[in-house]
């Protein structure tokens, strides 16, 4: 079987083909979110790009929440799709089966398979972390979407809920408004890789000595990535950013394992290249928040498949949902040979 899988982020675009076990380079764009036709234009273009004779189908993971039967993106918050048929849309200009869903969920269904692409967890979590922070889920060895396709959202669950500090918990009468999203106290917004851009800059401000603050005097911006390269180069100030980013997004894994007791959690996107800096912290902080008992059979990890998670998941996808199409035509046909 032959298909492509695209990865359709805030920032980049990754587009990949994939024959039977084999996964081609990927092409790499920026995200182009001026407007929904130019996006859709870049899309096609790119797929075009890898295309080669027999192509069967192309999947896409979009940071979308996705009504799966139709291909309809519901609501996006990083690209500018929402509310557009898209599976209906590519599928006419490619003239192939295209197969939409969110990006962490074929990402997630990536990882519960092996490099040899061989299903080994039937009980995933994956936690996305990137421009914003997605959520992924493998129940049973399928793709968790629930009643509306927007299972595993992550990124939106609260994680910290600041309170006036005349206020004890047990005299707050009520939440914080919501004040559009991501909101204040989400993963998303502590944890993501633009939380970590912030927190670079205010860093850089607060510590002119160290790496960060080198870069800011020369009048350079500072971002994630620039962290990153000063932690391992040994920067006080940038390994406690990269620890307390870690820090946050441990609270995120202890929620996921609280809620549905996976046999992994999975930690990808980008953030994923920060590797043990990110990963240990993580791992404290969630083993010390879940309820006792819980979490002694699940492992905590990076992606297996890292940055290329959601590329490989998307093609995994359309593999799936032909395996499956064809499943039924074949029951169907069986079917009507009996009642013959």
């Amino acid at each position: 079987m032959y298909v492509i899988g695209i990865d359709l982020g805030g920032t980049k675009v990754a587009v990949a083909s994939l024959r039977g076990q084999e996964l081609g380079d990927s092409v790499l764009r920026p995200t182009d979110r001026s407007n929904a036709d130019v996006l859709i234009d870049e899309i096609v273009q790119m797929v075009e790009s890898v295309r080669g004779n027999g192509l069967d189908a192309v999947g896409i993971g979009v940071p979308s929440v996705v009504e799966f039967e139709t291909g309809r993106v519901v609501s996006s918050v990083n690209v500018p799709l929402a509310n557009l048929p898209l599976r209906a849309l590519l599928g006419e200009r490619l003239g192939v089966p295209v197969f939409l869903d969110n990006d962490a969920s074929v990402a997630a269904l990536a990882e519960a398979h092996d490099h040899e692409l061989r299903m080994v967890t039937q009980d995933l979590v994956m936690i996305t972390v990137g421009t914003g922070v997605g959520g992924g889920l493998v129940l049973g060895g399928r793709i968790y979407r629930g009643a509306t396709g927007g299972a595993g959202e992550l990124g939106h669950t609260i994680v910290a809920l600041a309170l006036p500090p005349e206020l004890s918990l047990e005299l707050a009468r009520e939440a914080p408004a919501t004040t559009g999203f991501p909101q204040p106290g989400s993963l998303e917004r502590v944890a993501s890789g633009r939380a970590l851009d912030r927190l670079a800059e205010q860093c850089a401000e607060l510590h002119p000595e160290s790496a960060l603050g080198q870069l800011h005097r020369q009048g350079k911006a500072v971002f994630g990535p620039d962290v990153l390269e000063a932690a391992r180069g040994g920067d006080a100030v940038a390994a406690g950013l990269v620890e307390a980013w870690g820090e946050r997004l441990g609270i995120g894994v202890a929620n996921a394992i609280n809620t549905f007791d996976p046999a992994e959690v999975v930690i990808g996107g980008g953030a994923a290249r920060a590797g043990d800096l990110l990963l240990e912290p993580a791992r404290r902080v969630a083993l010390s928040h879940v309820l006792p008992g819980l979490g002694t059979r699940t492992t905590i990890r990076l992606a297996r498949h890292g940055v290329r998670a959601g590329v490989l998941g998307a093609a995994l996808l359309a593999v799936h949902e032909l395996d499956a199409s064809h499943s039924v035509a074949r029951t169907k046909v069986s079917r009507g040979s009996v009642a013959g």
